[in-house]
């Protein structure tokens, strides 16, 4: 069983940064494939970013979306999964949830995951 808890969402200006933290519990952080994904208001849940588990690297995918501007990673000593958004927009508001799941097969669809985080708001305002 894993538990995840996001943190650091807010309210910031375009062109703004936020980083969003990921806390997960459990000691097998490192075996997870982990994942971001948004979901704004009469929309459903998209993909943002995924990093797959340690030991095989741990490739990252982005959205075409958020590409060049937003940076996953993984600090498996903290269990902590982050992502850093750079550049933000308007329509980068959404709620932010995090991902786990130990497949790492389709880490770039929403659909699959075993534990999902409660969400965290992000707004960009214009």
């Amino acid at each position: 069983q894993v538990q995840l808890v996001e943190s650091g969402g807010g309210l910031v200006q375009a062109g703004g940064s936020l980083r969003l933290s990921c806390a997960a519990s459990g000691r097998t952080f490192s075996s997870y494939n982990m994942g971001w994904f948004r979901q704004a208001p009469g929309k459903e849940r998209e993909f943002v970013a995924a990093i797959s588990f340690s030991w095989i690297g741990g490739s990252t995918y982005y959205a075409d979306s958020v590409k060049g501007r937003f940076t996953i990673s993984r600090d498996n000593a903290r269990n902590t999964l982050y992502l850093q958004m750079n550049s933000l927009k308007p329509e980068d508001t959404a709620v932010y949830y995090c991902a786990a799941k130990i497949d790492p097969s389709h880490l770039v669809t929403a659909t699959g995951w075993d534990y999902w985080g409660q969400g965290t708001q992000v707004t960009v305002s214009s």
